[in-house]
């Protein structure tokens, strides 16, 4: 089964790239939520950890 699968993605021309976008569209996601994390706001963040114990 694997080896008809891999056969027919193998004869399908330009498929090569999808893997290599794939990646990028991975990196570029968790270098952003990297950046995101370490740029916000301190006091923020500490207002939304005392939200559930907040009346």
């Amino acid at each position: 089964m694997l080896k008809f699968i891999k056969h027919n993605l193998e004869t399908i021309s330009g498929i090569e790239i999808f893997p290599i976008i794939s990646l990028l569209i991975f990196f570029a996601f968790f270098v952003g939520l990297f950046f995101w994390v370490f740029t916000y706001k301190k006091d923020k963040i500490k207002e939304l950890s005392e939200l559930p114990i907040k009346d």
